[in-house]
């Protein structure tokens, strides 16, 4: 049966992946191979598809399908994250709209409907991934809260509380009112904006006397506990050990002397609040002043204010600046820029406050992880941002790891009648410890602790808790795929994520979690924008598949996608996958008339067989050439370039050189021995291409060649490599081009044969690939001269001088003139290039073959140069 005239992605894709999960290509178990592992990282349950998941999720379908095809045990182990804050805004934001309140119902009911949420939305975003092609080991799905995982994270807990790395403890943390749960450091990203500097009065206790200071923030005068200056500056040496008044509350409070002031901003004079600044917070640790705080969990005002109790803190600012104006201490206001810290998981202002939390001290914990990846045990791709992370790893603070919610891993630390606590695996093992302390205590006199642990305390034991690694640490699995070969991430989780998994694996297992660590860039519009839904620049991914197949959507967002660096996409880039596509279609299409057409023989031609021969020679040399430079591209982890290598060998070698010299013209054919070797070529180009578009070569490899039932180009062997040079590729290709551009330029009309002699020092070349020439070419013949030819028209192919017997014309004036640019053009690059060989530094510090790569440069510029003096002279 023939093939369609065109492929539809839409009609096969589907059933393509079908047929990979029939036949479980996707499956991975320990055996006696070369371990690949890949784990994902695990998207938000509450996710959707969008660019930067197509982005990563692409590299690691490719770096999988590829370790599968090299016959590697290649195991993707896909999964997703509970997402503390994200999940538990989603569920009381529907609850709302029933009318249910979170408290109201308390605890186990909210979290019924939590994990029916969760069973009704949570996979949405992995179904999705198998839209893109993704081969994950389907039957290896994990989740971040389901029981192996659960109990990896309170089994870590406990082992880290007891080694005196967990604590609980009173300190300034970073809150969200919004969600109203603590978030860590690298959960606050910092906005630029500007806001009123407020200039306020304040009186001195005893005298007529007043200071003024500077703040963004007048709502929190009410818990000023101290007014500081720097003792160095001589404008209020006068204030010395005197104290002053808070405006409106009327509390005098001293005013101390601390360097930390700088004297060059705003007035000079702070107003310190320990309980809502953190650089305040430690003035007053180190002055020993009392802490006000005068804000409730949600950011509104409480009674500690004494003024506009209850009202959101951005409305009391205005109306507390209104209140000095009123009583006349609000001396002026002006426009002032300054970045403000913002919650990722909301977006709502952070507000600095002194909680009582649960912290993971990390200073021991990253001594060997930061170790690992400055010594690269652990590589970065690309290596700059070893930089950011030893950065942060040598300022590394301790982690809050506890959260003010109800969705996630409940802190396994049960509160006792007499204010103490124990910390245990389950509520049987605390009442133990708890009756080691009173024999007459009951599961009824225990609390457990209200907090959730951050989510990323689960996340940072991800490699080795989905092979359960952490309480089965000698298992088979985690024996066999741990470490990991590789990470694929965005750097904006460097900390969050890389860093602490890393930790975690030198603590648990005493080596590294993986390998390598891929980076990619951030995904933005053509403009460079960033992507996001109020500039509404960002594609609907399914849209885009529905439009170009999930193939060129995947080539889209790749081709242009260096590591680490942001990429700009186009939808023309998936265009332009399509394209390819239908390229590489009709190649085959091409192929399959010439079984239709009984163009394959036996026995053909002499200078056919001959002419096919030097062709599949040279791309035989092309490819392996290619095949070179795709190996090293994913050796460097440059995968955008092995893209752009694959699409140029298959669309410009494969497809517009090698078919076009062997394909059988009207009146002649093509031998067996040449279209086989074409059709096992066109195998290895399918499969170099699988990785980064596997249904189209899935459906092309099926329709090449009858194939076994459950057969899979997914499984079949990835092509060797053979040492090869492209120098005589690269020769023919350039001279027929040359051929074919002398042509058009002098209207010799393709069908029209031509007789060449060439000058050339390289004679073996024209012996070897006459038949080849004079086909491609349409040339009558092509010979080597023995002398030059006068009078013939003539024009140079790198050194190589070729001239056409069918003329009897000196050259004209324009030729004349393009010479003459030709050959000045010349001498100055000679000039250039003696220049530097003359430098003796260069010559003895420049690598052996740069330097022998320049002579070559030199030698072959002067060889051009006689020959063009000499036509000139002619």
């Amino acid at each position: 049966m023939a093939s369609p005239k065109n492929y539809v992605p839409a009609e096969r894709e589907n059933h393509w992946y079908d047929y990979w999960m029939k036949n479980d290509v996707f499956s991975s178990k320990p055996d006696n191979r070369e371990p690949f592992t890949i784990l994902i990282p695990p998207p938000n349950v509450t996710g959707v598809l969008h660019m930067g998941h197509t982005l990563n999720n692409t590299i690691q379908d490719i770096l999988i399908r590829k370790a599968r095809m090299e016959g590697k045990n290649a195991c993707w182990v896909p999964g997703t994250d509970h997402a503390s804050i994200a999940t538990e805004a989603k569920v009381v934001a529907l609850l709302r709209e029933q009318g249910i309140d979170k408290f109201e119902i308390g605890r186990e009911k909210f979290l019924e409907h939590a994990h029916q949420w969760k069973d009704k939305y949570g996979g949405i975003i992995l179904q999705q991934l198998r839209k893109l092609g993704v081969s994950c080991d389907w039957n290896r799905e994990a989740f971040t809260m389901d029981e192996i995982r659960y109990q990896g994270v309170i089994d870590v807990f406990n082992r880290l509380y007891n080694k005196g790395l967990i604590y609980r403890g009173v300190r300034m943390i970073n809150w969200d009112p919004k969600a109203k749960t603590a978030v860590s450091d690298e959960e606050v990203y910092h906005e630029e904006r500007t806001d009123k500097l407020y200039y306020v009065a304040y009186k001195i206790v005893g005298s007529n006397d007043t200071l003024t200071i500077a703040t963004t923030r007048p709502e929190t005068i009410m818990a000023d506990t101290a007014i500081c200056i720097n003792p160095n500056d001589e404008r209020f040496v006068h204030l010395h050990g005197k104290k002053a008044i808070v405006p409106l509350v009327n509390r005098e409070i001293p005013i101390i002397l601390d360097e930390y002031v700088d004297m060059e901003f705003g007035t000079g004079c702070l107003k310190v609040t320990p309980a809502h600044d953190i650089n305040d917070y430690n003035l007053g640790l180190a002055h020993n002043l009392p802490v006000i705080d005068i804000l409730n969990d949600d950011g509104t005002l409480n009674e500690k204010a004494e003024y506009f109790v209850g009202e959101d803190r951005e409305i009391a600012r205005t109306k507390v600046a209104d209140k000095l104006q009123e009583i006349g201490q609000l001396t002026k206001t002006e426009p002032y820029e300054h970045k403000v810290g913002k919650s990722e998981r909301s977006g709502a202002v952070i507000e600095p406050k002194l909680s009582l939390q649960w912290f993971c001290k990390m200073e021991d914990l990253a001594k060997p992880a930061l170790d690992a990846v400055m010594n690269d045990e652990v590589q970065f791709h690309p290596a700059k941002f070893k930089n950011t992370y030893r950065h942060w790893m040598e300022n590394v603070r301790d982690w809050c790891v506890s959260r003010q919610l109800w969705w996630g891993h409940r802190i396994p630390a049960w509160h006792l009648p007499n204010g103490e606590f124990v910390v245990a695996m389950n509520e049987n093992e605390a009442l133990e410890k708890a009756q080691s302390i009173n024999a007459n205590w009951t599961m009824a006199d225990l609390h457990q602790d209200e907090d959730v642990l951050d989510t990323w305390f689960s996340s940072w034991l991800w490699p080795m808790s989905v092979f359960d690694g952490i309480a089965n640490p000698d298992n088979d699995e985690i024996k066999y795929y741990y470490p990991a070969d590789v990470i694929v991430t965005a750097p904006d989780i460097i900390f969050f994520w890389i860093a602490r998994m890393i930790m975690a694996g030198f603590e648990y297992r005493g080596e590294k979690p993986f390998k390598h660590v891929y980076f990619t860039g951030l995904v933005r519009d053509k403009l460079g924008r960033k992507m996001s839904k109020q500039l509404g620049n960002s594609p609907d991914l399914f849209k885009l598949i529905e439009q170009y197949g999930a193939d060129s959507v995947r080539f889209g967002i790749l081709i242009s996608s260096p590591a680490g660096n942001d990429l700009l996409f186009d939808e023309k880039l998936c265009e332009q996958g399509s394209q390819f596509i239908n390229k590489i279609w009709n190649a085959f299409k091409l192929i399959e008339t010439w079984t239709d057409f009984d163009k394959i023989v036996d026995d053909a031609p002499d200078w056919i067989v001959k002419r096919n021969k030097q062709a599949l020679q040279l791309f035989n040399d092309r490819l392996n050439v290619a095949l070179q430079e795709i190996d090293s591209a994913y050796g460097d982890y440059k995968i955008s370039e092995g893209l752009q290598i694959t699409y140029r060998t298959i669309w410009n070698d494969f497809c517009s050189n090698l078919l076009e010299w062997v394909k059988p013209k009207k009146d002649t054919v093509i031998d067996r021995t040449t279209y086989e070797q074409v059709i096992s070529h066109f195998e290895s180009c399918l499969r170099i291409l699988h990785p980064f578009m596997p249904f189209a070569t899935e459906e092309i490899y099926h329709l090449l060649r009858k194939r076994a039932d459950g057969e899979t180009i997914s499984t079949s062997a990835y092509p060797n490599l053979e040492k090869a040079s492209e120098a005589n590729y690269k020769k023919a290709d350039e001279l027929i081009s040359a051929i074919r551009n002398y042509r058009t330029k002098n209207n010799i009309v393709p069908k029209h044969t031509i007789s060449f002699v060439v000058k050339s020092q390289d004679e073996a070349f024209y012996k070897s690939f006459s038949e080849l020439l004079k086909s491609a070419a349409n040339l009558e013949s092509v010979e080597l001269a023995d002398e030059t030819p006068e009078r013939r028209n003539s024009f140079l192919v790198g050194t190589d001088q070729l001239f056409d017997l069918s003329t009897s014309t000196s050259i004209n004036d324009n030729e004349k003139a393009e010479l003459k640019d030709e050959a000045k053009r010349l001498k100055e690059f000679i000039m250039g290039i003696e220049k530097k060989l003359q430098n003796e530094k260069f010559v003895n510090g420049a690598p052996e073959q740069v330097v022998a790569m320049e002579r070559k440069k030199l030698a072959d510029s002067q060889e051009k140069l006689e020959a063009i003096t000499q036509k000139l002279n002619g």
